[in-house]
Parts: C-alpha cells; structure tokens; sequence
C-alpha cells in the first residue's frame, strides 16, 4: 500500500519550490519571445492598460502547457543536484532507499502537472486562442490616428507623407496637421495645411474620411493639362473645413474573423475528431469532383456538314479519328483560329489545374492541422513526464545545484526538443512526412534518453565523471600521466637501501633481456596484434617491482635520490602489444583496416615510448644505486 513519508514529504518541498519560480521564469522567456511576433501590433497605437492586460493574460495562458515541461526540467534538476551536492542523497542510499522509490512522490506530482496541461490544452487554451485572436482583430479595427505618430512624417498612407504636431487619442483629434501629396509626382504635388483635423475609417476598412478644419492647400499644376491653362503654375486654397478621402488599409483580414471558429487551436479533443470527419468527407467530395471534371475533354469542332459531323462522331467512338488529316482539310485562316484556341484553352487549363491544385493543398493541410492539434494534445502533455525522467537522474548523476550547470543542461535539451518538435510539425504540415511521425519525432527521440539516464542513475554509474572521460582519452591518444611529486612531510620509517638497491640491480638485469628479447624498435607481425592473444606479464612484474622500490624510496630524506625517484615514467604495460584487452574487440579493429592502421600505428607509438621509459629507468636504477652505495652502505 502506498504510505506518504517523511521523505516524500521532503522531496516534494524541495521541488515544489523550485518548480514555481522555474514556471515563472520560463513563463517570461516564453511570453517575451513570443511577443516579438506581435510588437508592431503593440507600439505606437495608443492601447489603453485594459487591452494590454487582456493581450499579456490570454497569451500567458496559451503558453502554459509549454513552459510546463521546461519548468519541471529545471526544477528537478535544481532539486536533485541540490540533494547530490549537499551529500543528502548519499544518506538517502545509504539507508537502503532507492533512487527510484526517492523519486515516487515527483512522479505522482509530474503526472497531476501532465493532466494539468492536458485539461489546459483541451479547455482552457482553445477559449484563451479564440480570446486571442479576437482581442487582435479588435485592436487593427481601433481609430487610424493610433498609427500615426507625433512630431515626425509617417509615410503608412500610399501617396503621402502626414506631419502631426500633437494627438489626442481620446477624443480622435489631431492638431498641427500638414499633408504632401506626391500621387502625380512632383510635378503635380500638393501640400496641405491644417490647425486640426479628425480621421474616421471607411466601413470596408480600407480608406480613411480625412476632416480638416482651418487650412490651406497648395498644388503644383502640370503645365499644359487639359482644362488647366498654361499660365496658371499652380493654385491655392484656403478653406475652413474640407473633406479628403485617403487610401488606408488597416490590415484587417475578413477572413481572420471567420477563421477564428475554424482554426484547430481554438477546437478541443472531441471538436476536433468530429469536424475531421467532415473535412475529410468535404476533401473526398472536391477529389472526386476534380477527377471527374479531368476526364472530361472539349474538343474544337471545325462547322462540318450533317454527313461529316456524323462520321466525325463515329470515328471518335471508334478511337480511329485522325487529327492530322482532319487539320489539314482547314483553310489557313482555320488553322490559325484552330491553333489560337487550342493556346487559349492550354492556358486556360493550366491557370484551372494551379488554381485547384492550391486549393487541395489549402484543404489538406487544414486536415493535417487538425490531425497535428490532435496530437499536439497528448505528447505536450507526454513531455512532461519525459523531461521529468531526464531532470530528476541528471540532477542525481552531476550533483550540481544552483543556476549555473543546471541551466545549460535544461537550455541545450530544450533546445533540441524544440528543435525537433518544430522541424517535425513543419514538414509534417507541408506534408513532407506523416503526421504521427512528424508530431512524434522529439517523443521519440527524447524517450531512450530518458530511460537511458533514469537507468544510469538508479545504478550510480559515473557516466558523467569528467576525470573518467580524460583518463580515457589520455589512454585513446596516448598520453602520458605524470608521476605526481614525491616527498612526505613526516616519515616514520626510513627506507631499506640495502634491499632497494638489490631490486634496482635486477630489474635493470630485467630491463636488458627483455629489451633484447622483444626489440621494441622493429615493426611487429599485425597477425600476432589482432588476432592472437595474450599479454606482456615481463614488463608488468617490471612495473609491479619498480613501483615497490618507488614506494620505499619515498620515504627518503636524501633530496638526491627523491629527485631521481621523480624522474621514473609511468609505465604503459598493455598498450604496446595490441590494442584492447577483449580478443573480440581486437579481431573486428583488424577486419576494419582504417580502425585496424590507426590502432596499429598507435601500438607502434606505445613501442616506441616503452624502449624509451625503460632507458630512462635504467639510468635513473644507476645513479640511485651510486648513491645508496656511496651514502648509506
């Protein structure tokens, strides 16, 4: 039976925290990178406090099941490394708790957030869409004057240039009004000059009612107009209110308007699957319709008499119709009327096939859109139990709390599931790829790596142990390792010289046979290398016994033989005979000659560099016995 406990309680503390104020900052990320697609639609129109809540609160709540994921990321990352660093997560091994049962609690609280984004994407995030974009469509139909603004030229209306000294948006007025007009070109341009004015947009939306009150205009007269004389170069008007009708488009779409109710992000679940079916009947009507309509072909028929007209159907019926000779029984006039039409009704046909042709991709990928939200449902909801599982084993795994590590971490995997889920959902919706795969591709990809971690994790590997990936690529390329200093502040027993320098004396005996023996500086047989096994037990006791005497020596006081000691090289004692240890590995590096040269050639190096160490031992055994037998024997 499931018992909440004092840990559960505890861990849920430490996330519960944390995952709120992540929501909140990943909440901000999202909302300000998404409202970079909306800025012109924000500065500079006069929007009263009230509209700019009612926008920042509809688009909060559209982005909610995304920063969901992000946030539980971030927060069980934060929480988990927190308990790694602070050694809490130790403790809670050592008393015998699995990091899975550590987890429980997490994962019950992950899937009520996984429900919490399913009902916002199902409820809440299709009335917030609808609010949205009605809110938009509100805001292109408010008064013309809140584009224009104060103290410089706006050129937003074709043909002119508009200078307002002052506006009161309140009362739609503006104030220190001048006007050019250059419809003609300069020749024919006209500058207007008013106190105040008022503007009022058109019912179609598309022009503006312009009222001046106490102004005067000037225009240029193109000389020798009709119906203007020559000697008149260009004529002035002052007037106390006059009336202009600008060309203004505000950028209101009908069809935004009709498309909220029938754009998917405004639908839940159940509307969804129930206006597929009628899309899909609709599609499958406008398919069959088309295919219908290109089997059926309209032929030119010349004026033939009664007995040619019912031969020529015969022959048509038959299929034995011949064209060639029916076109050249025409006059030449016939001909070219023929080959005119024939040109017109090609076109004609191609202009009908374009025109079709993007109206069955308009229908098709309204059918992929909403198969997409379909889906979209469910695995933004998948995610976040997926980041949970990437979160809560990494956070385990590095043990670094805080802000910085944990941040990268969550920025780079965001990344590529953003990645992923974008480049999945736009050739899905180009119908590039299926739409399940498109809509599953950052699911699947991220799923392993979740499994993979949780796994890793739960079994403490050292996956992410940065001094275990440099001793491995130390190995891979061969590098070597220093000998750390030797010299030990307080010594308690002093070496055994006498015996040292014994040791000394034969592993240097050691050193020559083998030297002699194995001749290190020839090329060895690549058969022996890959595929027969064994290892070098020689130079292994050679090391074993070395190290030995190094270990004794340390102890020494003589800064003479300490700096000698300090010039052994740590020996390499597999690495110069093949190139892993498993017989298995070896014989597939020999079967793949570009692995089996490099690893060969690598060999060869580690050869080379043992001949070397072990003339640096030989030389170092020497002076250290010099002096054991001059000082202390």
């Amino acid at each position: 039976m499931f018992r909440i406990k004092k840990l559960d309680i505890f861990i849920a503390k430490q996330f519960g925290l944390l995952f709120i104020a992540t929501f909140f900052i990943c909440q901000f990320v999202l909302m300000m990178q998404f409202l970079w697609r909306y800025v012109d639609e924000l500065i500079g129109k006069g929007l009263s406090l009230d509209v700019l809540a009612q926008f920042f609160w509809y688009m909060g709540i559209m982005l909610m099941p995304q920063a969901f994921p992000l946030a539980i990321l971030l927060s069980s990352l934060i929480a988990f490394g927190n308990l790694g660093e602070s050694s809490e997560l130790t403790a809670i091994k050592a008393a015998g708790i699995s990091l899975m049962q550590a987890f429980r609690s997490l994962i019950v609280i992950t899937l009520a957030i996984s429900l919490m984004s399913f009902y916002f994407q199902e409820v809440i995030g299709p009335k917030a869409f609808a609010s949205f974009r009605q809110l938009l469509v509100a805001m292109k139909q408010k008064n013309p004057e809140v584009e224009i603004p104060e103290g410089i030229f706006y050129d937003g209306i074709p043909g002119s240039n508009l200078y307002v000294q002052k506006k009161d948006v309140k009362k739609g007025t503006l104030y220190g009004i001048m006007i050019y007009r250059m419809n003609g070109g300069y020749e024919d341009a006209a500058v207007i000059l008013a106190d105040s004015g008022r503007l009022q947009a058109t019912e179609e939306k598309k022009h503006i009612l312009l009222t001046l009150y106490s102004g005067e205009w000037f225009e240029n007269m193109r000389q020798g107009g009709m119906g203007v004389a020559a000697n008149v170069p260009y004529r002035r008007e002052t007037f106390s209110t006059k009336q202009i009708v600008l060309d203004f488009d505000s950028g209101l779409d009908m069809s935004d308007v009709g498309g909220i109710s029938s754009d998917a992000r405004s639908k839940g679940l159940s509307k969804i699957m129930h206006d597929l079916d009628s899309i899909r009947e609709f599609n499958d009507s406008v398919g069959h319709q088309y295919f219908k309509e290109a089997t059926y072909a309209t032929f030119y028929k010349p004026q033939l008499n009664k007995d040619d007209s019912t031969k020529l159907v015969k022959e048509v019926e038959k299929g034995t119709l011949d064209f060639d000779a029916l076109y050249a029984k025409l006059s030449g006039e016939q001909k070219q009327n023929v080959m005119q039409m024939a040109s017109n009704d090609a076109k004609a046909a191609m202009n009908d096939l374009e025109f079709k042709s993007e109206y069955s991709d308009y229908l098709n990928r309204e059918e992929r859109l909403h198969q997409m939200e379909a889906i979209n449902k469910f695995t933004l909801s998948l995610s976040c139990l997926i980041f949970f599982f990437i979160g809560a084993p990494l956070g385990a795994i590095i043990r670094k709390g805080g802000l910085g590590v944990p941040v990268i971490i969550s920025v780079l995997v965001f990344i590529v599931f953003y990645i992923l889920d974008n480049t999945g959902m736009k050739m899905a919706r180009d119908d590039n790829w299926t739409v399940w795969f498109g809509k599953f591709l950052g699911t699947a990809v991220l799923s392993p790596i979740a499994i993979f971690f949780t796994y890793k994790a739960n079994n403490d590997s050292v996956v992410f142990n940065i001094d275990l990936y440099k001793s491995l690529m130390m190995r891979m390329l061969g590098l070597r390792q220093k000998r750390p200093t030797i010299g030990k502040e307080v010594i308690i027993n002093d070496p055994d010289y006498t015996q040292d320098a014994v040791m000394l004396r034969q592993i240097t005996d050691d050193i020559d046979q083998y030297t002699q023996e194995h001749r290190l500086r020839d090329w060895p047989n690549p058969i022996k290398v890959f595929f027969h096994p064994g290892d070098d037990q020689a130079i292994s006791r050679i090391s074993e016994r070395l190290e030995e005497v190094i270990e004794d020596l340390s102890n020494t006081r003589d800064k003479i033989i300490l700096n000698e000691v300090n010039t052994y090289p740590i020996l390499a004692t597999h690495a110069h005979t093949r190139p892993f240890r498993r017989k298995w590995l070896n014989v597939i590096t020999g079967l793949v000659v570009p692995a089996g040269l490099f690893f060969y050639l690598r060999m060869l190096r580690f050869r080379l560099r043992l001949y070397r160490d072990l003339k640096v031992i030989e030389k170092a055994n020497k002076a250290i016995t010099e002096r054991i037998e001059t000082k202390f024997i």
